[in-house]
């Protein structure tokens, strides 16, 4: 008896497919080449402390290719234009793969050489989005300059590192982590809600979700006025106050989406949990800057590895399984994966409160949980970005 599944390899068949098999497997392998360097005590970025190139990694190496994935994969849907395939996709994958080669390698490459390899990414993703959302007028064209500001940040960081100027790459990251947690406020705060009102409607739920219009604009103009104010006045007062704002900003809104009546659906549920990081991480920003209480010192985790972390997983299990023709039901141990994720940023954000006496050790158990997290994500979806759509679709 001869099998009806479509048959071929389809990596490069949608935007999708190379980068969210990339950000598994740069999510796997980064944490873990991170733990090497930091027990070694090696000098991974001439000049600069080894903190700030495992930033920039997690940041432009799993964060970026997991925003590229998405908006060449959104983009075609938002505007009714053609897929992005075949060679364009094979030569932005290689772009991305080139700048990771060049960070890694950045202690043996001339500066010029390093930059040029680093910054061509961006760019180039950038002139495959732009036509189609500039052609459309489409809402989404803002993303255009999102791109722009992280490309700017990863400039300012790669010319830092030639001046040997910890302070601006330090300010350069977190100008770019800020601009990702506004691209999660205004993303999320789209797709978390309609997704859980379908998951509820098929349940035959007849709460309604409570929805504040006028909450959207007031959390993103808040989250904007941070990224103005972090740029200048870093863990300022005035930066602590905003933190709390926009922690109960998001808070607020989180709960009238009622996340607790998803729990039958991980990959709903799931959204929930990632969202919620951003409430948690702001709020432990400002209990910070103000108290400078020991539990909340991990406040940046708790956004990074929270909440991109968590929501870039819960994005990319989903979209994955939408767009190869799949029934949006995640296997058991996807559901398994999103508990792992949780576990490790909870022990990654709390475990040094503890009083553990090596801190490497919670370094250690919360790197091994994220690996973990994403080896079974790549266990189930990696055979997924390979093979062709079930219905025989493109893409």
């Amino acid at each position: 008896m001869t099998s009806s599944r479509p048959r071929g390899f389809a990596l490069f068949a949608y935007g999708f497919r190379p980068f969210y098999l990339l950000a598994g497997i740069y999510a796997l392998i980064a944490v873990p080449v991170w733990l090497w360097v930091y027990s070694q005590g090696m000098v991974a970025l001439p000049g600069l402390p080894p903190q700030l190139w495992h930033g920039h990694e997690m940041l432009y190496g799993f964060v970026g290719a997991a925003i590229a994935g998405f908006l060449l994969t959104a983009v075609p849907s938002w505007t009714g234009s053609r897929g992005f395939a075949g060679l364009p996709l094979i030569l932005v994958v290689t772009l991305w793969l080139a700048g990771r080669c060049a960070m890694a390698a950045a202690a043996f490459l001339p500066t010029w050489l390093m930059g040029a390899l680093e910054l061509a990414f961006l760019p180039v993703v950038a002139v495959l989005l732009a036509p189609p959302l500039l052609r459309a007028r489409n809402r989404n064209t803002p993303m255009l300059a999102v791109i722009a500001v992280l490309w700017l940040a990863d400039l300012a960081f790669v010319m830092a590192m030639r001046s040997e100027d910890a302070l601006i790459a330090q300010r350069a990251l977190h100008l770019a982590i800020n601009f990702v947690l506004i691209l999660v406020t205004v993303i999320g705060g789209r797709i978390v809600p309609s997704f859980t009102a379908n998951a509820l409607r098929r349940h035959g739920e007849t709460t309604e979700l409570v929805l504040r219009p006028w909450l959207d604009p007031v959390v993103i103009t808040v989250m904007m006025t941070i990224t103005l104010v972090d740029a200048v006045w870093p863990n300022s007062s005035l930066s602590g106050v905003l933190a709390a704002i926009a922690a109960a900003a998001h808070a607020l809104r989180l709960s009238g989406w009622r996340g607790g009546r998803t729990w039958r659906e991980p990959i709903v549920w799931i959204l929930h949990v990632g969202y919620a990081w951003l409430p948690i991480g702001l709020a432990l920003k400002s209990i910070w800057v103000f108290m400078g209480a020991a539990w909340s010192a991990q406040w940046l985790h708790a956004l990074n590895l929270g909440a991109f972390g968590t929501m870039i997983l819960a994005v990319m299990t989903r979209a994955s399984l939408g767009h190869t023709g799949r029934p949006l039901v995640v296997t058991r141990t996807t559901a398994l994966s999103y508990l792992v994720l949780t576990a490790a940023v909870v022990v990654r954000v709390f475990g040094p409160a503890l009083g553990v006496a090596d801190y490497r050790h919670i370094l250690l158990a919360a790197g091994l949980l994220w690996s973990a997290a994403f080896l079974l994500y790549l266990v189930v979806y990696a055979p997924i970005f390979l093979q062709p759509r079930l219905d025989g679709k493109s893409g």
